[in-house]
């Protein structure tokens, strides 16, 4: 990655945490050199001279730049390792806030009372592992879950299933042997077994074809299934819960046919 990828993209991330894009640029272009002036740092960043001084103050106040205050005045960004912090600490602070106002937020009750089966979509690796994290937290008896590609056996997914409560049977499959070695490696607790399900592993796709990512059923009431994207690893996955779902009945009878081990 060139510098000047480089640096779009600590401009992107910067404002993805909440800094505006003059801002952004500032104290990457700070962190670029040891001190620099108004005129110098509008030569490296392409930030108007005039709203310099501006972005400068926010990052003061954030506690992201120091000012020395000479003539002309100079700027230098803090240490990474102190900035970093900064925003770690100002992230956590605002998902904080988050959390407690969503709480207090009086809630609407609509859901229907009739419906039996629920079926939803998500999309996202990082969400999908958050919500495969909690049904797995969850389980009371049973964790059957099938695993399609290498990339989903992720440390916190081990740490999750070594972690799981004593009395809760766990079940593991594989697309492939090397798989199911690593698994018994990390798991060693685990009953494992190559799927039999051919589809895992289905073999010259083209770019529009997806493959099974991951199969979670967790005490044969909430299920778990994601595909993923063959070319570009996007993940999405449908997850349901009670007994008459249409995905549990057609796992739970996987099970009976032995195609995961029972």
């Amino acid at each position: 990655m060139s510098t000047g990828d480089s640096q779009e993209e600590a401009v992107d991330v910067l404002q993805q945490l909440g800094l505006k894009e003059y801002e952004a640029k500032c104290f990457v272009g700070l962190s670029r050199m040891s001190t620099g002036t108004a005129k110098q740092l509008s030569e490296i960043t392409d930030v108007p001279r005039t709203r310099i001084y501006d972005a400068i103050r926010v990052l003061e106040a954030q506690g992201l730049v120091e000012v020395q205050h000479s003539s002309p005045q100079r700027f230098r960004a803090v240490p990474l390792s102190e900035a970093t912090e900064t925003l770690r600490g100002q992230y956590e602070s605002r998902i904080d806030r988050l959390t407690d106002a969503l709480e207090r937020t009086e809630k609407v009750d609509s859901s229907d009372p009739s419906a039996v089966q629920e079926i939803w979509a998500m999309t996202g690796t990082e969400a999908i592992a958050n919500r495969t994290h909690k049904l797995v937290a969850d389980a009371d008896e049973e964790i059957v879950l099938v695993i399609g590609d290498n990339s989903l056996l992720t440390d916190k997914l081990v740490s999750d299933l070594n972690g799981r409560a004593d009395e809760v049977d766990l079940f593991i499959g594989t697309a492939t042997e090397q798989l199911q070695h690593r698994v018994q490696e990390a798991i060693p607790d685990a009953t494992t077994f190559v799927s039999g399900l051919e589809w895992l592993r289905e073999e010259g796709t083209t770019e529009d074809e997806t493959a099974i990512g991951r199969l979670l059923l967790v005490d044969r009431s909430m299920i778990l299934v994601s595909t993923l994207a063959t070319h570009t690893g996007d993940e999405h996955a449908i997850f349901g819960g009670g007994f008459q779902n249409g995905l549990i009945v057609i796992s739970r009878r996987l099970l009976s046919q032995g195609l995961i081990p029972s």
